[in-house]
């Protein structure tokens, strides 16, 4: 029945999808790659060198950043971890002519499947490819993978099984061995497996002269930086352990081997990566010739070939390059051909073989040819307009080569390859600007269709008979629309802005725009401005400054403080000094709840120096600040209590609720805690390296998710209800033959709210599961500021009743005073239910995003909590690990857009209302679903204006500098957030308030509606 009623919320989620998917598939469209493929057999002019080495060792020591190594060993007083491997001693003398150590830029996404794409291919990844980082395809585009496979080369490989998954066909089948990647947990496997792997094919194996290209793996740096840090302890241990191989490596390897050792991208203060942070970005890569060399020296090397950059922290510059200058200077080293799509450009200190540089112009120009083909080709293909504006400039700078002399071509074929470069870099991204058309007016009809379906769900009276008329006239006009629009497709297609969609994107948006009038037609809203709809203009608008941005953490605790206002000022009019007393102290709660949370914070890069991480110990460390640890305990426990302290005002204490807190939540709650603990002993190594927890957490994680789902899910399913019953007999009085059965209901006052809210309580345990330690204790106090809001507006709307019936009707005002002195039943509500107002909902809406950031996240790559993806198993298990990690990333803001309906169910009464929301006559469906939906609404509306104010945003910025650093991943944030709060709010209604007024009604079919 409640999904019948109350559609409406599933067809508003449908328009927040339908804009979502056409905004998104305008503005997010990944770069074309082209299949060819380059080939010597047909070309006219040089294709390569002569190989300088018959083979090639390739080490990915994945997230080495540049400062993780060094020419020369570390200073003894170093309080650092870093710079612990070292180029081997005896190399010192050769370093000028046969070592090269360079600060390597790896292109953002810094995550390993896309930098894998990179190094090989010499192209660059799109902001999207980030998401395929769980899910990679195989690689399609011309490769050095590709090349040494046509020219009947054997490659060995060894570690990170991504590698398999972008080549499953094109490794050697006896010297392919894959390791899990994705066992963060685990520091040592996969560099053990590599170890035990790789020197058997240098030195004695049956294979170890048929292999052509050997490529090893190892990820024990990056583990440790996820785990714990890279100035943990266990970062110098394991780099240490990598310079032994790397020793080694060099000790055992024959002069006709080419030695090249990188990493795929760096590690942030904290370890993480996935970003564009100077320390994402920076990589190291190194390239030694035991046998011939490389070449003079950069000492011969003309300046202006040579770029330099500080590093963070460092005071001299140092060697950088792009990491994709590593494709086309490894495929001519080896004598192959460059791969077709690279953008890369040949390293000077690997071909400067004489003091003119004859062999480096030779490289260069096959180089410069070899990307022109590729710009030519890319310019001819179907995404060839997106180089419309530049490609002048990019024919006059080819043009210059082809006219300069010997002296200056070098210098014009160096200036048009990084030109190349840097242009594909601000245009990869597509932009359709037709679609993001099509998805922004989509979405800003569904702000005109919530605020219509807000307004409209005020009014209790014919509520079915609109609905049902409604349902009608959208179906008529969507399918209208869609017609309209199909017929209008081929005649608009002559306009260059609206070619590229598809037919069905344009029925698409035909259907939400026809259906989207006929809502707003059909109630014409009339705009209110509001205290709270200030506060959500201003949130919207703050994301056009990437300033704003940057800070919105820190300005949603303003936001909620401000929100109070309107409700702390209710305090001095209130007519009664117990209602003062209420709001003035709920007031303090919540404020005071909200100012704690605050006091968790990470970090995004942009916020250094002037923010400090405080949900972890330290800027780069992964483990808990010592406060933290000491509360975490007590507060599984005082979270309960106060839960049922407020529980008890209205005695809804009763019921489910006095076995599912003390006896299921509770021990959730410590089940929850103590795997953390758990976890941070076992990274803390407290116990040393002998005692290992992970089964212990393993199981209890377990336990505790199958506690909560099935026992906490099956009770409340059953006995949904927060009632005591008491029957006592009462003497017979005067006149009276026999006496009577007094019957009193203890919870009655809350009967809807508090079975909503332990419904909550099972997803609050849910999340707190997967959080971490300080992320626990900020939820724990966003409850209790949610639970001091719902009595806040509760007080509020008491104030206001008994005002407004004074004005009315006194003595009707006197006797609703009275009926709270029934103390048997607990203190009920004044009003038994009211309209939701949408200052009532503003602030849970804040709540929601509040509670987001100080579980220890922000709106980028690099605050996703991989750890969270190990809860229930030690390695990565498909699906539970993945949606772990999206429980944790957006659980804090589903489970607050969840608390929304209980707005409408909070201290009700199961009375009969009119549409006025006071006791009387019945109405044909129940007003606290309605209510429900109301809020539900309300919420929706709070963060799809968020998402419209973070797509304009994107759409005005695209060009801009920081789009894909900061406009970007805030629209994908916030179009994740509306996705998240509308299953919330569906979940919320049809199941939660669904069960819970299903169960009341049948308990009190006389006094309910």
């Amino acid at each position: 029945m409640q999904i019948q009623k109350s559609w409406i919320l599933l067809y508003l989620a449908s328009l927040h999808l339908a804009g979502i998917y056409l905004f998104t598939r305008g503005f997010l469209l990944s770069r074309l790659s082209l299949s060819a493929v380059t080939s010597c057999a047909n070309s006219t002019t040089p294709c390569t060198l002569p190989p300088t080495h018959k083979r090639a060792v390739l080490l990915i020591i994945d997230a080495l950043r540049f400062d993780f190594i060094s020419p020369h060993p570390p200073e003894p007083h170093s309080p650092y971890h870093h710079n612990i491997i070292t180029l081997p001693k005896e190399l010192t003398a050769q370093h000028p002519r046969h070592s090269f150590l360079f600060n390597a830029h790896a292109d953002p996404p810094t995550a390993t499947l896309q930098r894998i794409k990179g190094l090989v291919t010499g192209s660059l990844p799109t902001f999207v490819d980030a998401g395929h980082n769980f899910a990679g395809s195989s690689i399609d585009e011309d490769s050095i993978i590709r090349q040494l496979r046509a020219a009947n080369k054997n490659i060995a490989f060894m570690g990170d099984d991504t590698w398999l998954t972008v080549f499953p066909t094109s490794f050697h089948p006896n010297m392919s061995h894959d390791f899990d990647s994705f066992n963060v947990e685990d520091l040592h496997t996969v560099d053990h497996g590599v170890t035990a792997n790789l020197f058997p094919l240098l030195t004695d194996s049956p294979h170890a002269a048929s292999w052509d290209l050997l490529i090893g793996h190892f990820l024990g740096v990056d583990h440790v930086g996820h785990r714990i840090g890279p100035d943990h302890p266990a970062m110098k241990a394991k780099q240490q352990q990598m310079n032994d191989v790397l020793v080694r490596v060099v000790d055992v390897m024959d002069e006709d081997t080419l030695l090249v050792v990188l990493g795929d991208h760096g590690m942030d203060r904290k370890g993480d990566h996935g970003g564009d942070g100077d320390l994402e970005v920076s990589s190291a890569l190194w390239i030694y010739s035991k046998g011939p060399a490389l070449s003079l020296g950069s000492s011969f090397i003309p300046a202006y070939l040579l770029q330099n950059k500080t590093f963070p922290g460092e005071s001299l510059p140092h060697r950088w390059v792009q990491q994709i200058d590593l494709v086309p200077s490894l495929s001519l080293l080896l004598g192959l051909p460059i791969p077709f799509n690279n953008l890369g450009t040949v390293i000077p200190e690997l071909f400067w073989r004489d003091k003119s540089g004859t062999e480096y112009l030779k490289a260069l120009n096959i180089n410069t040819r070899q990307v022109h083909e590729y710009l030519a080709t890319y310019r001819a293909s179907s995404a060839g307009g997106e180089l419309d504006l530049v490609w002048n400039d990019l024919q006059t700078a080819w043009s210059k080569i082809s006219e300069s002399g010997a002296t200056t071509k070098l210098t014009f074929s160096i200036a048009y390859t990084r030109l190349a470069l840097e242009t594909c870099r601000s245009l990869w991204a597509q932009f359709n600007v037709g679609l993001m058309a099509f998805g922004l007016t989509t979405l800003f009809l569904s702000l005109f269709v919530g605020w219509s379906l807000y307004e409209r769900s005020g009014r209790l009276a014919q509520w079915d008979t609109w609905v049902s008329a409604l349902g009608r006239t959208t179906s008529l006009l969507a399918a209208a629309g869609a017609g309209l629009a199909a017929v209008a497709y081929m005649p608009s297609q002559t306009l260059p802005a609206l070619q590229g969609i598809s037919v069905s994107q344009y029925i698409l948006f035909g259907a939400c725009l026809g259906s989207a009038f006929g809502v707003v037609f059909s109630v014409r809203p009339v705009p209110r401005l509001s205290f709270s709809g200030l506060i959500l203009v201003l949130h919207s608008l703050s994301f056009l400054s990437n300033s704003y941005t940057f800070w919105e953490d820190r300005a949603v605790p303003f936001f909620l403080i401000t929100s109070l206002a309107p409700t702390f000022t209710t305090a001095f009019s209130a007519p009664t000094s117990h209602l003062r007393r209420r709001i003035l102290f709920f007031s303090a709660i919540f404020a005071a709840a909200v100012r704690l949370m605050a006091m968790s914070s990470v970090c995004r890069e942009e916020q250094h120096p002037w923010c400090t991480v405080t949900f972890f110990a330290g800027a780069t460390v992964a483990e808990p600040p010592s406060l933290v640890v000491a509360l975490a305990l007590p507060s599984c426990f005082l979270l309960p209590w106060i839960i049922r302290r407020l529980l008890s005002i209205s005695k809804s204490e009763n019921g489910i609720a006095k076995i599912f807190l003390p006896y299921i939540f509770t021990p959730t709650l410590l089940a929850g805690t103590a795997y953390w603990l758990m976890e941070w002993v076992d990274t803390s190594s407290l116990l040393g390296d002998t005692v290992d927890l992970r089964l212990a957490r393993t199981l209890l994680a377990r336990c505790a998710i199958g506690g909560i789902v099935i026992a906490g899910g099956a009770l409340w399913s059953i006995v949904p209800v927060c009632l005591q019953i008491i029957s006592q007999r009462v003497p017979a009085e005067d006149g009276e033959t026999e006496g009577k059965t007094q019957v009193t209901v203890l919870g009655f006052a809350n009967a809807f709210g508090s079975p909503y809210f332990i419904f909550w309580c099972i997803t609050l345990a849910i999340v707190w599961i997967t959080t971490q330690l300080t992320g626990q204790l900020a939820l724990g106090l966003g409850t209790v500021a949610l639970l001091a809001h719902l009595e806040l507006a509760d007080s509020v709307r008491d104030a206001k009743a008994v005002l407004d019936a004074f004005d009315t009707n006194p003595s009707a005002a006197l006797a609703l005073l009275q009926s709270q002195s029934d103390s048997a039943t607990g203190t009920p509500s004044i009003v038994s239910s009211s309209v939701v107002e949408f200052n009532e909902i503003v602030p849970i809406a804040l709540l929601a995003l509040h509670a987001f950031y100080t579980s220890g996240h922000q709106s980028t790559l690099p605050s996703i909590q991989w750890k969270s993806a190990f809860v229930l198993t030690p390695t990565l298990t498909y699906p539970f690990s993945p949606a772990l990690v999206v429980i944790n990333h957006f659980g804090p803001v589903f489970l607050f857009a969840l608390a929304a309906p209980l707005l409408a169910l909070w201290n009700v009464a199961p009375l009969k209302l009119t549409s006025s929301g006071v006791p009387g006559a019945s109405s044909p469906i129940p007003a606290v679903i309605l209510g429900a939906v109301r809020a539900s609404i309300g919420i929706m509306l709070y963060f799809s204006v968020l998402l419209v104010g973070s797509a304009v945003s994107a759409a005005w910025l695209r060009r801009h500098l920081m789009v894909w650093k900061v406009f970007a991943p805030r629209y994908m944030m916030g179009a994740a957030e509306v996705v998240f709060v509308d299953l919330a709010v569906l979940l919320g209604v049809w199941v939660g308030a669904g069960r819970v007024t299903s169960r009341i009604r049948s308990m009190f079919p006389k006094g309910t509606q």
